[in-house]
């Protein structure tokens, strides 16, 4: 699989041909979702999605596929033919891509502000995409971790342990949109000394295999 990091929270993974986007938002460039097969998206917040991109993605590719909990679906009415609803435990196939999702809740940004629903997504059981939580999937080896490093809902600590509970093979920056070249320096600098694998920082539009 070549793994692609999009602007802020959006993945981009590709194989055999296929392609699936995870949460392309406000916060990502439009390529992303050039030749999308399907598309995941794990919760509502508009820097994980931004519905007019997804329109006029589905426009040029009518066969696109989207794949989201219920709750979001219901804010996509435009496009409802094409949408999937996917509950957490629930494994299915998106783009020929075995998916699994965990999770539930977006992580407690304040306990006055209501909770909406979030989905992580494990991709053929190796790529692991939380959304916006640190919610751990209890059963998988995860080879590829995209970890959330900025956010009204985090703290440096949460994002080491998460690291370190589903300890990957390697894990790479995400929802790192909202940082300053200097805050993105000391993040990077303080994950890369406290994680116990591979760590990095994809600037966006680039690819690992």
């Amino acid at each position: 699989m070549r793994l692609t990091k999009h602007g802020h929270a959006c993945v981009r993974i590709e194989d055999d041909g296929a392609v699936l986007v995870i949460d392309p938002g406000s916060l990502t460039e439009p390529a992303a979702l050039d030749g999308v097969d399907a598309v995941l998206i794990t919760h509502e917040h508009p820097d994980h999605l931004d519905v007019d991109a997804l329109a006029d993605a589905l426009a040029r590719r009518p066969s696109v596929t989207v794949h989201t909990h219920p709750d979001v679906a219901s804010k996509l009415d435009g496009i409802a033919d094409v949408v999937t609803t996917v509950r957490s435990g629930d494994r299915f196939s998106a783009a020929g891509f075995d998916i699994r999702a965990y999770g539930g809740w977006h992580a407690v940004i304040h306990p006055d502000l209501p909770r909406v629903v979030n989905l992580g997504f494990l991709v053929n059981d190796s790529v692991y995409h939380p959304g916006d939580s640190f919610d751990v999937p209890p059963d998988a080896e995860v080879d590829t971790l995209f970890v959330p490093v900025s956010g009204p809902w985090l703290k440096l600590a949460e994002s080491v342990d998460f690291v370190r509970a589903v300890n990957p093979r390697r894990a790479y920056a995400l929802h790192d949109g909202l940082l300053a070249e200097a805050g993105l320096t000391l993040v990077n600098t303080s994950l890369g000394r406290l994680v116990d694998c591979e760590y990095a920082r994809l600037t966006p539009g680039t690819a690992v295999d």
